[in-house]
C-alpha cells in the first residue's frame, strides 16, 4: 500500500514501511493519519528520536534501546514498552513508530 506525500506516491515495503525515508513534516502527517493516529508532543518526540538515530547510525534501535535512549536522553522519562504501544498501538514505537517518522523497515531482532 504505497502512501502519496505531497501529491507524490511512494513506494512501500510488503509491511507498509517506505522503501526509501522520507524525512518531511508532510511524510509524517500523512502517514500517521493514514494510520489512524493522533499525533501529540510524545508521539512526535519518539518520532524525532528515532530520525535521528536513524541519520546517525543509518538505522533504528531496538525498543530495548529505544526506551533507554529516550529516557537516558530526558525526552521521555517515562519511557516504557507499555507506554510505546500505548502511543503506537500497532507494532509500537519500534515498528508503527518507525513506519510513521517515514522510515524504512526496521532490521529486527539481531541485527542492530
Amino acid at each position: 500500500m504505497p502512501f502519496v506525500i505531497n501529491g507524490v506516491e511512494k513506494e512501500t515495503d510488503a509491511d507498509g514501511f517506505l522503501l526509501e525515508a522520507d524525512f518531511s513534516e508532510e511524510a509524517v502527517n500523512d502517514i500517521a493519519a493514514a494510520q489512524g493516529l493522533t499525533l501529540t508532543d510524545e508521539h512526535r518526540a519518539v518520532i524525532n528520536y528515532l530520525r535521528e538515530k536513524f541519520k546517525e547510525d543509518g538505522h533504528t534501535p531496538s525498543l530495548r534501546n529505544l526506551i533507554k535512549g529516550l529516557q537516558d536522553d530526558g525526552i521521555l522519562a517515562d519511557a516504557s514498552s507499555n507506554k510505546l504501544f500505548e502511543l503506537f498501538p500497532d507494532g509500537g514505537a519500534a515498528k508503527q513508530g518507525v513506519k510513521v517518522a517515514g522510515l524504512t523497515k526496521p532490521f529486527g531482532k539481531g541485527g542492530y
